[in-house]
C-alpha cells in the first residue's frame, strides 16, 4: 500500500527542486541580487519542511488601534497579550500553542520561551488543536524595531490574519506596503473587519462591502462560493460577534495541514514572478516562436568569414594559375621563348612601387571578421532578456579573440595547394600533338636549307606545306588547349574557393557559433526548468 503523500511532496516539491536547479544554472550569468529573493524562499522553505507539520502558525497583524491583541486573547480564551489605551501595546511578538511540539516553529521565529504561552483548555482550545497564533507589534508603530519584527516574521508564518476597523480599514500603508504585494498569497490570507459593534444598523455590511472592493482592486482573489481565495469576516473581538466564524474558519484551515504547503507554493510564485523578465523572452522572440540561430544566420556568418578571408579571390587564383600551366605545357615553343626573352629584358634592380595594398586589406579583413561576428551575436540575441542576451554577445566576442589571426593562417594552409595543379587525361595528347606541329616546322625548314644549299633536290611545295602546317597547327593546338582548359581551370578554382570557405566556416564555428550555441542551450535549459517553477501545484 502506498503511504499518502506529505503536504510538500508531489508537484510543490518538483518546483522546489526547478528552482533550486534554476538558481545554480543562473549564478553565472545574473548577479546575486536578482536571485536574492529565490534563495530566500528556498532556504525558507527547507526550514519549515524540517519542522512540524502538524502545526500551522497563524500570525496577526494590524494596524495601532485594530484590536488584534483583545482578537488574540478571544482566540485564546485567557488574557495573554495586553490591551489597552497606551500605544503601542505590544512591543514583541507573542506565541499561543493548541497543541504540544511546536518549540522549533517558534525559535524560528525568534519567540523567547517568556513570550510563549497556551491558551484556556475547553471545547473551543479543541477545534483549534494544531494552531501556533502569533500576536505581532502593530505594523503602523513609531517604533522602527517593531516595524522590522513585523516584516520579519509575516515573511516565516503560514498564515496572516490581517485585522482592520471601520477607521482605518482603507489605510494607503496597509494596502499598498502588505495587501498588494501579498496578493498572491490569497490563500493563507484572513481579513478580519474587528470592531463592528461599534457601527450602527447596516453600516458593518456597507464597510464590509467596501472593504472587499478594497480587496479586490489589490489583486487578492476572495474565498467565495467556494472558490480559493482569501477569507473575509465581520467581528467583534469585545463583544464575541462572529468569534464563533472565524473559530471555525481557522479550526477547518488548522485541521486541513496544508497552509505551510500553500504559503511556500504562493512564495515560490512570487519568487517566480520577480524573475520574469530575466527568463521570459521578449515579444520579438514570441513573434519568431524561436530564440536562437536560424540557419540563415549561419550561413550568413559563414559567407561574411569566406569574404574576409578571401576565398573567392584565391578561387579566381587558383583558377589563373591552372590556366597558366596550361598555357606553358600546351603553348608553342617559340612563343614561350620570346616570353623568356622578354623576361630577360627586364630591368631588374629597380625599385618597385610602395604597395600599401596588403595593409589595407588586413585591416578591412579584420573590420569583416568583426562586423561577422557582432552581427551573428545581434541575430542570437534578439529576443532573449537581457543578461542572457549579454551572456551570448560575450561568448561571441570571446571567442573572436584570435579569429582575425586563424583566418590568415588558413588562407595560407588552406589556400592554393602545394605542387603543380592537377592534369586533366587530354593534357599529353595536346603536348604531343603540339610537339608534333614543332617537328614538322624544323623539318619543312631543314629541307628548305638542303634545298638551298644544294644537298636537296629542288622542291617547295612539301617543305612549304609541312612548315605551314607546323605554323597553322601550333597555334590551333594551343587555342583548343585554351578552349579545354576552362573547365578544368573553373572546377580546380572553385574547389580552391570551396576548400577555404569549409575552413573558414570551420574556424568560426569553432570559435564562435559554439560558445553562442552553448550559451543559448543554457537558456533553453533555465527557461525549462523557470516553466517547471511557474507551474501551479494541482
Amino acid at each position: 500500500m502506498t503511504a499518502p503523500k506529505g503536504p510538500y511532496e508531489g508537484p510543490l516539491r518538483g518546483r522546489l527542486e526547478a528552482l533550486r536547479e534554476l538558481v545554480g544554472l543562473s549564478r553565472t550569468r545574473l548577479d546575486g541580487r536578482t536571485l536574492a529573493e529565490a534563495g530566500r524562499v528556498l532556504d525558507e522553505a527547507a526550514a519549515r519542511r524540517r519542522l512540524s507539520d502538524r502545526h500551522t502558525v497563524v500570525a496577526i497583524a494590524g494596524a495601532t488601534g485594530s484590536g488584534k491583541s483583545t482578537l488574540f486573547n478571544s482566540l485564546a480564551g485567557v488574557m495573554i497579550s495586553e490591551t489597552g489605551v497606551r500605544r503601542p501595546t505590544t512591543a514583541a511578538p507573542i506565541g499561543c500553542s493548541w497543541t504540544d511540539g511546536a518549540a522549533g516553529l517558534l525559535d524560528r521565529l525568534g519567540i523567547p520561551g517568556r513570550l510563549r504561552r497556551r491558551p484556556l483548555q475547553g471545547p473551543d482550545a479543541e477545534a483549534l488543536q494544531g494552531l501556533v497564533l502569533i500576536d505581532l507589534p502593530d505594523h503602523d508603530s513609531a517604533v522602527t524595531d517593531h516595524r522590522e519584527q513585523v516584516d520579519r516574521i509575516l515573511t516565516l508564518v503560514d498564515a496572516v490574519i490581517w485585522v482592520v476597523d471601520p477607521e482605518k480599514y482603507a489605510d494607503a500603508m496597509l494596502h499598498e506596503r502588505y495587501l498588494r504585494p501579498m496578493a498572491g498569497h490569497a490563500e493563507v490570507t484572513f481579513v478580519v473587519l474587528n470592531q463592528i459593534d461599534r457601527l450602527p444598523g447596516d453600516a458593518a455590511d456597507q464597510v464590509l462591502d467596501d472593504l472587499r472592493r478594497l480587496l479586490d482592486e489589490d489583486g487578492i482573489a476572495l474565498g467565495e462560493h467556494g472558490e480559493p481565495g482569501a477569507t473575509v469576516l465581520a467581528l467583534s473581538a469585545l463583544t464575541g460577534e462572529g468569534m464563533g466564524e472565524l473559530r471555525d474558519a481557522l479550526g477547518q484551515f488548522t485541521q486541513e495541514r496544508g497552509a505551510a504547503a500553500r504559503r511556500i507554493s504562493a512564495d515560490v510564485d512570487a519568487a517566480a514572478q520577480r524573475l520574469r523578465p530575466v527568463y521570459v523572452a521578449g515579444q520579438a522572440a514570441s513573434a519568431r516562436g524561436r530564440t536562437g540561430l536560424s540557419e540563415q544566420a549561419r550561413e550568413e556568418f559563414a559567407d561574411r568569414l569566406a569574404d574576409a578571408v578571401g576565398a573567392a579571390a584565391a578561387g579566381e587564383a587558383a583558377e589563373r594559375a591552372w590556366r597558366r600551366h596550361a598555357n606553358r605545357a600546351c603553348g608553342t615553343p617559340w612563343l614561350r621563348l620570346w616570353r623568356w626573352y622578354e623576361a630577360q629584358r627586364a630591368p631588374h634592380g629597380l625599385p618597385g612601387p610602395v604597395l600599401r595594398a596588403p595593409v589595407d586589406e588586413e585591416a578591412t579583413a579584420r573590420q569583416r571578421v568583426e562586423h561577422a561576428v557582432r552581427t551573428v551575436a545581434d541575430e542570437a540575441a534578439t529576443g532573449l532578456p537581457a543578461p542572457w542576451g549579454q551572456a551570448v554577445r560575450e561568448a561571441a566576442v570571446r571567442g573572436a579573440e584570435g579569429l582575425p589571426e586563424a583566418l590568415d593562417e588558413l588562407a595560407v594552409t588552406a589556400g592554393l595547394p602545394a605542387g603543380r595543379p592537377p592534369r586533366p587525361g587530354w593534357w599529353p595528347v595536346a603536348v604531343l600533338a603540339q610537339a608534333a606541329m614543332t617537328l614538322l616546322q624544323v623539318i619543312g625548314g631543314l629541307w628548305l636549307v638542303a634545298q638551298i644549299v644544294g644537298v636537296s633536290a629542288p622542291n617547295l611545295g612539301v617543305p612549304v606545306l609541312l612548315m605551314l602546317a607546323g605554323i597553322v597547327g601550333g597555334p590551333c593546338v594551343e587555342w583548343a588547349s585554351r578552349m579545354a582548359a576552362r573547365g578544368p581551370a573553373r572546377r580546380y578554382g572553385l574547389d580552391a574557393e570551396r576548400r577555404l570557405r569549409e575552413a573558414a566556416a570551420g574556424c568560426g564555428r569553432a570559435r564562435v557559433l559554439d560558445p553562442v550555441a552553448a550559451e543559448l542551450l543554457r537558456y533553453r535549459e533555465v527557461r525549462e526548468q523557470y516553466v517547471r517553477v511557474t507551474t501551479p501545484c494541482g
